[in-house]
């Protein structure tokens, strides 16, 4: 007869290093171009929106605003987006200034005769190889109007 045993296997706990700790994601930052000005004020209007909501949730922030919204780097001009049921894009471009960055775009400037005294103050005049090196930077996310 066979005998049977009632005893426990062993086992053993395999030994494992800690995981290593988490590393922080890149921050996400949000380039956002427009080319709209007067012209389409709700495609203008919606891309100030974006980048005035991304502010205030603490989203690094580049607008760029080329063509037609090159004007509303100079003071005064955005007073003249009038659109129904949105916020001002006074009050939309000063959030983005606050805490973010604004561009207008070189030749769009240029062929406005718009120069760096023109701008308000903290708006930034430069070219494509600044707007290539934001939009392609890690995290970044570029959005055209």
């Amino acid at each position: 007869m066979a005998s049977v045993s009632y005893a426990r296997p062993v086992t053993t706990t395999p030994t494992t290093s800690p995981a290593p700790a988490p590393t922080a994601a890149p921050a996400r930052t949000l380039v956002v171009k427009t080319t709209s000005g007067t012209d389409r004020p709700e495609a203008a209007n919606q891309a100030f929106t974006v980048a005035a909501a991304a502010v205030a949730a603490g989203v690094p922030v580049s607008l760029w605003l080329t063509g037609e919204a090159a004007w509303f780097g100079v003071p005064g001009r955005a007073a003249e987006l009038v659109l129904e049921h949105a916020a001002p894009l006074p009050d939309l471009l000063e959030a983005v200034l606050a805490a973010g960055t604004v561009t207008v775009c070189t030749q769009c400037a240029a062929r406005r005769g718009i120069t760096p005294d023109d701008v308000l103050a903290g708006v930034r005049i430069a070219g494509a190889p600044v707007f290539v090196e934001e939009a392609l930077a890690p995290g970044a996310q570029a959005l055209v109007y």
